[in-house]
């Protein structure tokens, strides 16, 4: 029972017990003076009827008339007249005791008594008649009744005032330790906030105050640990000059981008000075490494435009862009603009031979061979060209037999029409955990497309378009409708992915919410995805777990590892899980650099108590290095293929 209702009860049976000795008290007093006054009713009354009848003793007649007009009036039990010689009643009348409105119980309670009066009636100098007069306590009864049906009357308006003013008070003061509450359970949900509002009463305000600093404390150190893994990812991971990723932050990217038939296909951009050395004879070092500086501030400008995107210095004066996604056109644009911002550098210009650089771009499919696309995109830097001032970038296509649509046209009424009749085919891969890997976490949702010669086709070919025409709203409603749909069927834990225009966009989400609310036993089986790569900042994915936890929708993390600045921020928010990005992952077992930031990662997310799942696992080799590193829930063909839903080993 709560603080409150305790209190409330408490009150109640305070006044109950006020009440009762109250009216107990009352009674009694009350009891005495009634009694006196029937008593003195019952004299008066009978003395002057005595003396009424004194002229007409000799009159029956006038006698009875007499003795029922007062009689009449209601405030007697018994009124009798009888003889004193022989005792012969001459006029009697009796009224019934039981003409009250007070209840039996109440009656035997107060237990008040008729009171008598009597008196002579004299005949001269004789003595004739004796009349006796008997009180009638029904009046007194009822005086009491009414009296004590006001008393409780108003103690029970008293006490209602006082238990909702007491409840009232009583939550306004408990209110700090309610907070105190929800900031616990949020510790447990993995959010880590304090409590803005100190209480002014001092033993609430020290527990409030030594909470926050606990919190404090834990989201300092989870920040410290988050920074210091950052530090040994930068190390192995980026250029110290230009502050972009390496040449082997790039191979992991490229090789998961490669391997993983969820990823998106796209286009690989170059971007080379050649001749550096000779380039730097006639600069000098400093200006040489600021011109190097200069290019990769444009590249990290087009990294934050393009959060997918990975910008990378390769080696030397050699530049890669992974563009998955990209359309040629999109990628045409945004190679031409940065030529022409870079050919603009101070340094470049002053130099008094040919233009030096070289742009080079190769379509690149998932299975193609990473040697391969390297040569293709170097061949294209090699064919780029000089027309007039601009530079003409070389191209070369992943194929060229491509077989897929290419007209914005004909993309836009494939999917149209597939969203309008929720043309898709689900696929499903599941997430295990534990030691053997042998416990469901959850169904990861696949989504195919038919194209349309009726060739299924796979996320990546078919979602950069979905972006690219704005559809990426109506798309995450179709696949939340054909989630809940399939949930209706088959209940059980499911994951999904949305895009990160509904993550950004308030009215996206807003639409999202409502549908799940029309649907709220489903929707607690469902765990919404979003791609950590657009996570520029926590505040949308903050609004996003807020509109969610209310429907017991579950909110995790995909793709995440490069984002570790943010790792205090999304302690507080609530997260179930933190997928890691299969480049983190991807030859595990093999290459032993990236062992030191996967264990520091690990160490991070276990202090908030944060499940880590590797995602896009290829290789048994893979498995057993992730379970060395401490990560014991997994997705990836090395564990099942996706495919459509099967009863038997999915329910």
């Amino acid at each position: 029972m709560s603080l409150v209702k305790q209190l409330i009860l408490a009150i109640c049976l305070f006044l109950l017990i006020a009440f009762s000795g109250s009216f107990l008290v009352s009674l009694e007093s009350s009891r005495n003076q009634l009694q006196t006054q029937l008593r003195s009713h019952a004299q008066d009354a009978a003395t002057a009827l005595g003396l009424s009848l004194t002229p007409h003793v000799q009159d029956p007649a006038m006698v009875e008339l007499m003795v029922s007009s007062i009689f009449d009036s209601g405030y007697f039990a018994r009124i009798r007249v009888y003889a004193v010689s022989d005792g012969q009643v001459i006029v009697e009348r009796v009224r019934s005791l039981d003409e009250t409105k007070a209840p039996d119980w109440f009656v035997r309670l107060v237990n008040l008594q008729e009171q008598t009066g009597d008196a002579i009636i004299m005949n001269g100098w004789q003595q004739f008649a004796r009349v006796e007069v008997v009180s009638h306590p029904q009046f007194a009864l009822n005086k009491l009744w009414d009296s004590a049906l006001g008393t409780l009357a108003w103690l029970v308006v008293c006490g209602l005032f006082s238990a909702l003013l007491g409840a009232l008070l009583l939550k306004r003061q408990l209110m700090p330790l309610m907070s105190m509450a929800d900031q616990a359970e949020a510790i447990t949900r993995r959010e880590y906030r304090t409590l803005p509002r100190i209480p002014r009463t001092p033993e609430l305000k020290h527990v409030v105050m030594a909470m926050n600093q606990m919190v404090g404390k834990l989201k300092t150190l989870f920040e410290e640990e988050a920074a210091q893994t950052e530090h040994y990812r930068r190390q192995a991971y980026h250029d110290a000059l230009t502050d972009l990723p390496n040449r082997l932050s790039f191979d992991h990217t490229l090789a998961a981008a490669l391997t993983s038939t969820e990823s998106l296909e796209g286009h690989l951009l170059g971007l080379r000075i050649s001749d550096l050395n000779k380039i730097n004879q006639q600069l000098g070092g400093a200006r040489t490494d600021a011109l190097l500086k200069s290019i990769g501030t444009q590249l990290k400008a087009l990294q934050e435009a393009h959060p997918s995107w990975l910008c990378c210095r390769s080696r030397g004066g050699e530049f890669l862009i992974l563009a998955p996604g990209s359309n040629l056109e999109s990628v045409q644009a945004v190679t031409e603009q940065l030529a022409i911002q870079t050919a603009a550098l101070e340094a470049l210009t002053e130099l008094h031979e040919q233009q030096p650089l070289e742009f080079g771009i190769a379509g690149y499919r998932i299975g193609d061979d990473s040697k391969q696309l390297l040569g293709r995109v170097d061949q294209a830097m090699t064919e780029s060209s000089l027309s007039g001032t601009s530079i003409k970038p070389g191209y070369k296509p992943a194929s060229e037999d491509d077989q897929t649509l290419n007209n914005a046209h004909e993309w836009r009424s494939l999917l149209e029409q597939a969203l309008k009749d929720f043309q898709f085919t689900l696929h499903f891969q599941p997430v295990l955990q534990g030691a053997d890997l042998k416990q469901l976490l959850h169904q990861k949702l696949l989504v195919r497309m038919r194209s349309a010669d009726g060739q299924l086709m796979m996320a990546g070919q078919f979602l950069p378009w979905v972006e690219r025409l704005g559809l990426s709203a109506a798309f995450d409603r179709c696949m939340v409708g054909l989630a809940l749909s399939h949930l209706q069927r088959h209940p059980g834990p499911l994951a999904l992915s949305i895009t990160n225009d509904t993550l950004h966009s308030a009215e996206n989400r807003k639409q999202i919410r409502q549908l799940l609310e029309q649907h709220r036993n489903e929707a607690a089986h469902l765990t919404l995805e979003v791609d950590a790569r657009y996570l520029q900042n926590c505040d949308d994915l903050a609004s996003l777990a807020q509109d969610l936890r209310p429907l017991s929708v579950q909110l995790g993390l995909q793709h995440f590892g490069r984002q570790l600045s943010l790792i205090g921020e999304l302690a507080l928010i609530g997260l179930s899980y933190l997928k890691i990005e299969s480049s983190f992952i991807r030859d595990l077992d093999t290459e032993s650099d990236k062992h030191l930031y996967l264990e520091a990662l690990v160490r991070t997310a276990q202090r908030i108590d944060l499940l880590l799942i590797a995602e896009q696992v290829q290789s048994q080799g893979e498995i057993a290095a992730l379970k060395a590193a401490g990560i014991e829930a997994m997705q990836g063909r090395a564990l099942a293929e996706p495919g459509e839903w099967k009863t038997e080993g999915n329910t």
